[in-house]
């Protein structure tokens, strides 16, 4: 999707105010913590927030200064994936380094038993010496009592605006506090995982249309105000009709009916959407901020990543769960301080939410854990020049009686999407049809093509077992 702007106003005053906090990430304010050779390592994950949303991701109309500038000087994926698109599952992925196939967290109830978090990143982590934090939305049942050093964790969706000592404040603004109140416990010798788990941009979930699907801090309720954002061309209605019927009665053309319906909603749910996102940046800086001041930034990693991405009208739609890329993109960045040589860039190889836990662990110089499906992005962080997965298997079996179960295999060049009840398969050729308008599943040319397709989804799926 591309965003157009029609901007009056630039904000230059809301620019300056965060890219006050210095154009150098490494640069410290004080004696760098020794802790052993050893790096920090914090973890942002950000919920519901699709690929595109960030200026580096070359969206002309969001503005992110700080996560921009950690894409900058650090490396930038332009092709991460998740391999389930919903909150509890992926996050589920994204702490063990499993597929939910093996992890088995499919639903909101589930949570993960302490041999599944003992060798998750947290529990490596914690056993390796390292001091835990964990702030915000634990998303995968109820959060673990005894794991962190420094816990902040809720369960459930959470609200959006709290009250504290008799005022009202917004969460992602909450959050930002409590991770500087973690950055000033550290203790120098003894390396720290912070993992700040926004609940933003998800959606205040509702169906009654006299609420606002996007509760932003209100100090950003000028921003975006005058700029025009133009849904996708794949939002036509004749887009729509070629959908089959269980995909046009889904949860996802319910919620759309919700928070897109008309071009007013459109503006202000999507403006909602990335002024979440403009919070979280504010959030992020004052962290960056405080890692200065607290001589921690020349040895601490910043990954940046969410759990998953987010229908903004695709195909007539809201929502995520379905294995489309508005869905299953997400951005990822990985910000190391340490490194010697110049390997900030970015990336096109296809990484995965399956990945960061054993890239966490491998970062922290420990022996990643026998069970993690996914592989250390050191070696690609490092060189650009290696070789990679060229495929990936996407599975979403959640059962709601209005989203369909469904699989696929994502290539480069290609996408087979298996729909498990009813049956129904897909094939779009990603190169010619970046934004999958055309299914080819039913026209003899690509039938060959089908069979291979067909043959590597069995053999991966069976491999992931």
């Amino acid at each position: 999707m591309k965003f157009f702007t029609v901007r009056q106003v630039l904000g230059l005053a809301f620019f300056a105010v965060w890219a006050s906090f210095g154009s150098g990430l490494s640069e410290g304010t004080g004696t760098e913590t020794e802790t052993g050779g050893r790096p920090n390592i914090i973890l942002l994950l950000t919920d519901d927030q699709r690929w595109d949303t960030l200026g580096a991701a070359g969206n002309p109309v969001i503005q992110t200064p700080n996560l921009d500038r950690l894409a900058s000087q650090g490396v930038f994926f332009e092709n991460a994936f998740v391999t389930t698109s919903i909150c509890a599952t992926s996050r589920a992925s994204i702490i063990t380094g499993q597929y939910a196939r093996r992890h088995g967290v499919w639903d909101f109830q589930t949570t993960l038993s302490s041999s599944q978090l003992a060798e998750s990143y947290l529990g490596t982590l914690k056993a390796g010496g390292y001091k835990l934090g964990f702030i915000g939305k634990w998303g995968i049942g109820s959060p673990p009592t005894t794991l962190f050093d420094f816990n902040r964790a809720f369960g459930g969706q959470g609200q959006y605006f709290v009250e504290i000592d008799g005022e009202t404040r917004h969460l992602t603004s909450i959050m930002g506090d409590q991770a500087v109140e973690f950055l000033s416990t550290t203790d120098p010798g003894t390396p720290f995982c912070l993992s700040v788990s926004f609940k933003a941009p998800h959606v205040q979930d509702s169906y009654d249309l006299s609420e606002a699907p996007f509760p932003f801090d209100l100090a950003l309720q000028d921003l975006y105000e005058d700029d025009l954002i133009l849904p996708p061309a794949t939002s036509a209605a004749s887009h729509f009709a070629r959908l089959p019927d269980f995909l046009k009665n889904s949860e996802n053309r319910m919620r759309w009916a919700v928070r897109f319906w008309g071009p007013q909603r459109y503006q202000e749910s999507v403006k909602g959407y990335f002024r979440l996102i403009t919070g979280i940046d504010s959030a992020v800086g004052r962290i960056l901020k405080e890692l200065q001041a607290q001589g921690l930034s020349r040895n601490t990693v910043v990954i940046f990543t969410s759990d998953n991405g987010f229908f903004l009208g695709e195909h007539g739609l809201a929502g995520k769960w379905l294995p489309y890329e508005a869905s299953i993109r997400v951005p990822l960045i990985v910000f190391d301080p340490r490194s010697p040589g110049p390997v900030a860039g970015r990336r096109k190889q296809m990484v995965l939410s399956v990945d960061v836990a054993p890239t966490i662990v491998d970062i922290a110089g420990l022996q990643i854990p026998r069970g993690m499906q996914g592989r250390s992005l050191l070696p690609l962080i490092e060189s650009s020049a290696i070789p990679w997965r060229g495929d990936f298997f996407y599975e979403h079996l959640f059962e709601h009686p209005r989203i369909p179960p469904v699989e696929a295999l994502r290539t480069a060049k290609w996408k087979y999407v298996r729909y498990l009840d009813p049956d129904r398969e897909e094939l779009y050729d990603l190169e010619s049809d970046p934004f999958e308008e055309a299914n080819l599943v039913s026209e003899p040319q690509y039938l060959e093509e089908l069979h291979s397709l067909r043959s590597r989804f069995r053999e991966v799926k069976n491999s992931l077992k």
